[in-house]
C-alpha cells in the first residue's frame, strides 16, 4: 500500500508548482495552427480574473473556445503550457467568448444536429479539458459539435476527495444541459465521458429517471465511458434504476489502467476492480452495453488511463471506423464496423477484445 501512496505523492508534487489556473489567450495562434471550436457549459464560478476554477456556481455559464491545434501535432499527443505557449509546437487557447445565456449558445448551434458532450475526470481544468475535446475531435473527426461539461474539479492531486463532493454536485448541471440542447434542436446528444466523468454521467442518467422513466434513452442518442472509475456494483445498481439505457452504450476498459488500481486500493478494494479496469464481463451479462477491452494498446498509449485519446495506433483504428461509419452516432458508435452484427448480443452485455491489427474479437457471457 505504501508505494501506492508514494506514486500519489509524487504527482501531487509534480503538479504543485505549476499553477494551472493560467489560461493565456493568444489570438495570433491562429495564423499557424488548425482552428477547433470547443462549445462549454460549465458549473464552475466565474472568478474576478475571469477564470473558471474549482469553486461551484448555483448557476451554469455558457462559453465558446477556439482551440488552435499545432502544424506538428501528431494523433493521441496533447502538447500544452500554461505560459508563453508555442503555437507552432502546442495547443494553444486563442480565443475564448462568453455567452449571457443559454440563448446565445442556441443561435450558435442553429442547424446543428449533433453534439458531442465531453464530460471530463477528476483533477482536471476547464482549459485543459477544452485542449482534450478538440485533440480526439480532431484525431477522429467527431461528427457536428462538440461541447465540455466543465464541472468543478479542484485540479489537484490532492483534491480526490473535493471532486467526488463536485461531481455528486455537478449531476443537476449536466442534465441540464442536455435539456437545453434537446430544446434547442439537436436531436442527437451523445455523452463522451472519462474516468470520474463516467461516475457523474450514470448519476445523472439515474436521478433523471428515477424523475421521468425513459428520459435517458430519449435524450441520450449513445454513451461511450472511457475507463469508468466506477465501482461495478454501484454500475450495476444505476443500470437497474436506468432500466432502458441509451443504444449504444460503450465501456471502454485496459486492464493495465495504472491510476483505476491506485484508486481501487485508496478504498481498501484491492481485491476487486473498478469498471474501466474490469477482466471479465460476468457481472454485467444482464445488461444490454458492449465492453471493448483496449489493453492490447496501453503500451503504445502515453496514459494507461486514458488510452481512447493517447493510443496514436487505437485512434487511427477509430478514425478508420469513423470514416466507415458515424463512430459516435446512431447504431452502437463504431461497434458495426467493427465486427459483424449479428455477433452483437442485443440482450445482454459483448465483450470486444481489440487487438493491435485492428482485427476484434467478440465474447458474450
Amino acid at each position: 500500500m505504501l508505494r501506492y501512496f508514494i506514486i500519489l505523492l509524487t504527482a501531487v508534487t509534480l503538479t504543485a508548482c505549476v499553477d494551472r489556473s493560467i489560461s493565456e489567450t493568444v489570438p495570433s495562434a491562429l495564423r499557424v495552427g488548425t482552428p477547433e471550436t470547443v462549445f462549454a457549459v460549465t458549473s464552475r464560478a466565474r472568478e474576478p480574473d475571469g477564470s473558471y476554477g474549482y469553486r461551484r456556481a448555483g448557476q451554469l455559464r455558457y462559453l465558446e473556445m477556439t482551440v488552435s491545434i499545432p502544424p506538428s501535432h501528431t494523433p493521441g499527443t496533447l502538447k500544452f503550457s500554461y505560459a508563453d505557449p508555442n503555437p507552432d509546437k502546442q495547443f494553444v487557447l486563442a480565443d475564448v467568448t462568453e455567452f449571457s445565456g443559454p440563448q446565445d449558445l442556441r443561435k450558435r448551434l442553429t442547424g446543428v444536429k449533433e453534439v458531442t458532450i465531453f464530460v471530463h475526470g477528476y483533477n482536471a481544468t476547464q482549459t485543459e479539458t477544452a485542449f482534450r475535446a478538440a485533440q480526439l475531435s480532431h484525431d477522429i473527426g467527431i461528427p457536428g459539435s462538440i461541447l465540455i461539461y466543465s464541472w468543478p474539479s479542484q485540479a489537484r492531486g490532492i483534491g480526490y476527495a473535493y471532486d467526488l463532493d463536485s461531481m455528486l454536485f455537478a449531476r443537476d448541471g449536466l442534465e441540464r444541459t442536455i435539456r437545453e440542447l434537446k430544446a434547442m434542436g439537436v436531436t442527437h446528444v451523445n455523452v463522451l465521458a472519462h474516468s470520474m466523468g463516467g461516475a457523474l454521467t450514470m448519476e445523472m442518467m439515474r436521478q433523471a429517471e428515477l424523475r421521468k422513466p425513459g428520459w435517458s434513452k430519449r435524450n441520450i442518442e449513445g454513451v461511450i465511458l472511457i475507463s469508468p472509475d466506477l465501482d461495478v456494483d454501484l454500475f450495476r445498481t444505476q443500470m437497474d434504476s436506468i432500466k432502458n439505457p441509451p443504444d449504444p452504450f460503450v465501456v471502454m476498459v485496459s486492464k493495465k489502467d495504472k491510476v483505476l488500481n491506485i484508486s481501487a486500493r485508496l478504498r481498501g478494494t484491492a481485491d476487486s476492480k473498478r469498471l474501466g479496469n474490469i477482466d471479465s464481463i460476468e457481472q454485467l451479462e444482464d445488461y444490454p452495453i458492449s465492453v471493448i477491452d483496449t489493453t492490447a494498446f496501453n503500451s503504445d498509449a502515453g496514459s494507461s488511463h486514458f488510452v481512447a485519446a493517447t493510443s496514436p495506433a487505437l485512434l487511427s483504428i477509430l478514425s478508420s471506423v469513423r470514416r466507415v461509419k458515424n463512430t459516435f452516432g446512431r447504431d452502437r458508435p463504431g461497434v458495426k464496423a467493427l465486427v459483424p452484427a449479428t455477433e452483437i448480443n442485443t440482450e445482454g452485455a459483448t465483450e470486444i477484445v481489440l487487438t493491435e491489427t485492428g482485427a476484434a474479437q467478440v465474447t458474450s457471457p
